[in-house]
């Protein structure tokens, strides 16, 4: 598909990139992480994107949600380019229109669970969007409200960094690798928050090994050598072999 999974566009896409190059140079070496990717992402829609490591995905994500600069091509989230834009700006469009989700959680150490969640609505002065304490009791942490980071399990570090992540009721919700370090039960709790979220009309892209996050997707984009190579629609009652 020559890089590329674009489906025409079209009102209902919420998340857009176009023709995404990302090039980085050490010495006279070079190294082309994305070559001309295209996609877009509906209103409701969840798609992950597998492939092999180093073939791009957290690069992808990474320009995806304005935390890096594409070499080439731009990316609209719900209407507004992101895209080649002051670290500033982008950090703001981010912080209204995105959930990310990363491998490494996103919480501060030495604020509380709670303090975690209000922090980017303070920030956004967004205090009552999505009540601190109704995100963590969706994610099973109402009584971890208090904890700090380092008092948390693995499994519930990611459910807190979900429900980070949710915290402002973004358009666009982008996870990397959100259940990596799982058990199965955690998983699929996980899993179940994201597929609601896209219920209530949230666009979300997944980057995944799993073959069980790639059971919950509409669509699954391939990525091998920074090219988007194939795009599969999903019957989510069969599993399928696509994960790298």
């Amino acid at each position: 598909m020559s890089g590329s999974t674009h489906t025409g566009g079209g009102s209902d896409d919420v998340l857009t990139a176009r023709e995404l190059y990302r090039f980085y140079r050490a010495g006279e070496e070079e190294t082309l992480a994305l070559r001309g990717v295209s996609l877009e992402v509906r209103r409701g829609e969840t798609v992950a994107v597998v492939g092999p490591s180093g073939a791009g995905k957290s690069t992808l994500l990474a320009c995806l949600a304005g935390l890096d600069e594409p070499s080439g091509g731009e990316v609209h989230v719900d209407g507004v380019r992101i895209s080649h834009r002051p670290e500033t700006e982008r950090a703001r469009l981010r912080a209204r229109h995105v959930g990310v989700l990363l491998q490494t959680r996103n919480l501060l150490p030495h604020l509380s669970v709670r303090d975690n969640v209000r922090l980017p609505q303070w920030a956004q002065g967004r205090r009552t969007r999505v009540p601190a304490e109704e995100l963590l009791a969706r994610v099973g942490l109402a009584t971890r409200a208090h904890a700090l980071p380092r008092q948390l399990s693995g499994g519930e570090l990611a459910r807190a960094g979900l429900a980070v992540a949710l915290a402002n009721a973004p358009a666009v919700l982008l996870a990397d690798e959100p259940t990596g370090e799982l058990d199965g039960e955690t998983e699929q709790l996980v899993l179940s928050m994201l597929r609601e979220r896209a219920a209530e009309g949230c666009a979300v892209l997944i980057v995944t090994h799993s073959r069980e996050a790639v059971r919950v997707a509409d669509r699954v984009i391939t990525l091998t050598d920074g090219k988007a190579t194939d795009t599969q629609p999903l019957d989510r009652g069969e599993a399928r072999d696509v994960v790298g």
